[in-house]
């Protein structure tokens, strides 16, 4: 049985899906925000090997950026924003079909990236209230 990353197309389509991604959240006025401050430079090769990670790819995330935790220290701390999540996820679905990533794998994805979207929440109000050793977030 393939793991949700050899369905998708490997590392080099996930991150195809994640320049895609991050283009279409910048040309949105919502969705722009998080991505026009203090992106580090490297955020669409980072997530693309956070995500490869997360489907059941090589632990490239792990190997070379962080755990769980300092992941979900990125992004604590910015409070409740349902809105902005929303479109982000629509973006995120859209991004999927621009590159190819449909049918069973791309709802899979998209799926999985709504319940790893939603399960930051629980950091909105301090990067303090991550834990350490939080278990990596896989599909």
């Amino acid at each position: 049985m393939s793991t949700l990353y050899e369905q998708a197309g490997g590392f080099d389509a996930l991150l195809d899906l994640c320049v895609r991604w991050h283009d279409l959240c910048l040309a949105d006025p919502v969705a722009a925000h998080p991505f026009e401050h203090d992106l580090h430079p490297r955020h669409d090769e980072r997530l693309a090997a956070y995500l490869s990670e997360a489907l059941g790819g090589p632990a490239l995330y792990t190997a070379g950026y962080g755990d769980e935790s300092s992941m979900q220290r990125l992004h604590a701390g910015n409070g409740e924003h349902a809105e902005l999540d929303e479109v982000c996820l629509e973006l995120f679905d859209r991004a999927l079909a621009d590159v190819g990533i449909d049918g069973h794998t791309g709802h899979q994805i998209s799926a999985y990236f709504r319940r790893a979207t939603q399960a930051m929440s629980a950091y909105a109000d301090s990067p303090d209230q991550v834990p350490d050793g939080l278990r990596f977030n896989h599909a």
